[in-house]
């Protein structure tokens, strides 16, 4: 990993209204390092719409538009098309949605903005359910956890979707996975998506202490196990999904470290612990074959609009 040189400026400031502990303020914190001054914030529905703070105040020093649950990819094509009617070619449009807007409500606007290769960055900052509302179950909301709308007598038996594939699969110029645990990470990806024209999809691994029913203070911790146990890969995705980049350079920790620290997944046998890891390696070693095999053919020339 190449070391990023993270700017000193904060464009997030005191008074938000996070939960102590929330991967997703430290996200946001980042990522404005990366991206500048010359940034609109897109914000549908979620936690951000009200960490934000109430209007008029804002803990962003940026633009930000509100809008609906299921409109973050559409209204920031169109913010991005204002903007350019202008005459402004520079400033950046960034949707920034959780999860459930993005997997769930959120996913016919975001395939459509995909399909056009509309000019904006679109930012899932993932902490696995709709946490704002109540902790119900995602898209995004892993096999074998408990949230209010999947409890410990039937919790959530179906695996996770695989976002980044489907992202992949609209062959636009730049997908990737990030996590809050390695700054250094996010903040170079942030800043290549900055550079390149068309659609950006960019996935960061946010949790939330209290919908993982997690001590606070063990956020980084946690989400540099997700890493470490190959439970959330980091890659690049490239040359408009022809070409993947696995993060291996990792020590690997015992998995059962990672979900026994999580209160969602204390109702869980060891048994179905085990089955899970299994699921977890085959998916990390499909996910290298992919990387070797995409590797292995030359790149071609695709029109992107």
């Amino acid at each position: 990993m190449k070391e990023a040189r993270i700017s000193t400026e904060e464009l997030m400031g005191s008074g938000h209204l996070a939960c102590q502990g929330c991967g997703a303020t430290q996200a946001m914190r980042l990522a404005l390092k990366a991206l500048g001054r010359q940034t609109v914030l897109v914000i549908p529905a979620c936690c951000w719409s009200v960490i934000d703070g109430s209007f008029p105040h804002s803990a962003v020093d940026l633009p930000i538009f509100h809008t609906a649950f299921e409109t973050a990819a559409v209204t920031a094509s169109g913010v991005k098309a204002g903007l350019q009617m202008r005459g402004d070619t520079e400033t950046t449009v960034v949707a920034w949605a959780g999860d459930g807007g993005t997997y769930d409500i959120g996913l016919q606007a975001l395939s459509g903005a995909a399909e056009r290769n509309e000019d904006i960055i679109y930012v899932c900052y993932d902490n696995e359910a709709y946490m704002n509302t109540g902790i119900q179950r995602s898209s995004s909301t892993p096999v074998g956890a408990w949230t209010t709308t999947t409890p410990v007598t039937n919790y959530k038996k179906r695996p996770k979707k695989n976002m980044i594939d489907i992202m992949a699969a609209h062959s636009i110029p730049y997908v990737a996975t990030t996590s809050v645990a390695y700054p250094e990470d996010l903040v170079n990806k942030f800043k290549k998506a900055r550079e390149i024209k068309g659609t950006r999809y960019i996935q960061i691994m946010a949790p939330c202490p209290t919908g993982w029913k997690l001590d606070p203070k063990l956020t980084i911790w946690i989400a540099r196990r997700a890493v470490t146990t190959k439970v959330y890969p980091m890659i690049e995705v490239t040359e408009n999904g022809e070409k993947i980049s696995v993060f291996k350079d990792f020590e690997p920790t015992p998995f059962n470290e990672y979900i026994k620290a999580q209160g969602r997944f204390r109702h869980l046998s060891d048994e179905e612990i085990g089955k899970m890891e299994k699921g977890v390696e085959i998916s990390w070693n499909k996910l290298l074959a992919k990387e070797k095999m995409l590797a292995s053919i030359p790149a071609m020339d695709t029109q992107t609009g």
